[in-house]
């Protein structure tokens, strides 16, 4: 009796490189393969397949080298569970990119053989994969795309959202005790507004050299000219903007970066690994506030001591650990200390002064805060950057959900490359 086979995969944009992968899976007994629905791929990629689950399954199907095909019924980068259990396989085979330990340990679980291939084109063909592909359609689109889209709005330039240590990247604040700073980039999907919080200064100065998109070069390097770039030692300001927003922008991922005294971080460590950052953008959200008013100062009040510093720096290491290994609980319980930390030294924060404009009401960042401070499906809360106004990013037990409540919401999309 031959074996039965499992692979499985999203197969959008079939071509020849997925066949050749089942011709080479089938050597191995009767081929099984299980396809990622189009909510799967949705939540996974954050946009629709180019062809629905339905014809790719028909497509699938037709080819010769496989027996019978299946749209997954589960969710998440493991959403094949319940068509393995259906098909009940004896080998389990990915090629050797697709392959991961918590694959093979499901596969040792239901005692399963499982195999990872290299990827090998057929013979006389150009290896092929779907990303190359995608990429290579999208590029035209892209340059079509950047004429039509607003230069008001950054174009496809990432924004970012600081989670923990802001103000650490300030010499005058790192002087008293060294830290990190934490940040994630993002793309674009929301209208990022001027005046709050999301480094639209520094998007705009990088939009004077490149006007739709990042160029394609190392993000650290690429980092380091957009800092030099903004802070012209040849302008009259004295204040110098902090690396964090060059680095949030162009680093893409979750990433960390460390101030001891000087104005560029002394090392800078980051991920991309999907888990993690699925997990912030299952538990992250931005309400929009009122932009920063005229005259708006966060920094008169300001209270900087060597024990409120350590309290940002400490706050900011328990949020790396608590993102790195998923833990909710401990993820708000974290960012909300960081918070807490920022406007013990800087009030302003969320009580600013009107430099010349004593009219304005300085309560309308408390009122918010205390708005959805009170949702219980609220966890935690800070602005970005230097507050003031803008947007509040919260920590939530679901993002789906709390939008889905709260329409005034955004859910964030984390820029992996």
């Amino acid at each position: 009796m031959s074996k039965k086979v499992f692979v499985s995969g999203c197969y959008d944009l079939l071509h020849s490189g997925h066949v050749e992968f089942f011709k080479q899976a089938s050597q191995f007994g009767d081929l099984y393969v299980g396809i990622g629905s189009d909510a799967t791929y949705l939540e996974y990629k954050h946009r629709k397949p180019m062809f629905p689950q339905e014809e790719r399954l028909f497509m699938v199907r037709n080819i010769k080298a496989v027996k019978e095909a299946y749209i997954n019924e589960g969710s998440g980068v493991i959403d094949f569970i319940p068509t393995l259990d259906l098909v009940k396989p004896d080998i389990f085979v990915v090629n050797a990119e697709g392959g991961s330990e918590a694959k093979r340990k499901l596969c040792e679980e239901r005692g399963i053989q499982y195999i990872e291939l290299e990827r090998t084109p057929a013979e006389g063909l150009e290896a092929r994969s779907s990303s190359s592909l995608k990429a290579a359609l999208s590029n035209q689109q892209e340059e079509d795309a950047a004429q039509s889209k607003q230069a008001t709005n950054g174009g496809g330039i990432p924004t970012r959202l600081d989670l923990a240590g802001t103000w650490i990247d300030q010499p005058y604040v790192s002087m008293y005790h060294p830290g990190w700073a934490i940040t994630i980039s993002l793309n674009p999907t929301f209208e990022v507004r001027n005046r709050c919080g999301l480094c639209t200064s520094t998007r705009n100065m990088i939009q004077k050299i490149w006007p739709m998109k990042l160029p394609k070069m190392n993000p650290e390097m690429l980092a380091r000219l957009v800092f030099c770039f903004e802070n012209n030692p040849e302008r009259e300001e004295e204040h110098i903007s902090g690396a964090q927003d060059a680095i949030g922008i162009c680093i893409p991922g979750l990433c960390r970066h460390y101030y001891d005294k000087n104005f560029w971080p002394k090392k800078i460590e980051s991920t991309n690994d999907e888990m993690t950052l699925r997990f912030l953008e299952e538990h992250l959200v931005m309400v929009p506030m009122t932009p920063r008013l005229p005259g708006c100062s966060v920094v008169e009040g300001k209270d900087i001591t060597p024990a409120k510093v350590k309290a940002l720096t400490q706050a900011a290491d328990a949020c790396w650990e608590a993102i790195i290994t998923r833990n909710l609980t401990a993820f708000a319980a974290a960012y909300k200390a960081s918070f807490e930390a920022q406007i013990a030294m800087f009030p302003g924060m969320v009580a600013p002064t009107y430099v010349g404009h004593p009219e304005q009401n300085n309560s309308y960042v408390a009122a918010t805060i205390a708005q959805y401070s009170a949702l219980d499906d609220v966890l935690a809360w800070k602005m970005p950057g230097a507050g003031g106004g803008g947007y509040l990013a919260l920590v939530v037990n679901d993002a789906k959900q709390f939008v889905a409540h709260h329409p005034e919401a955004f859910e964030l999309h984390i820029r992996r490359e």
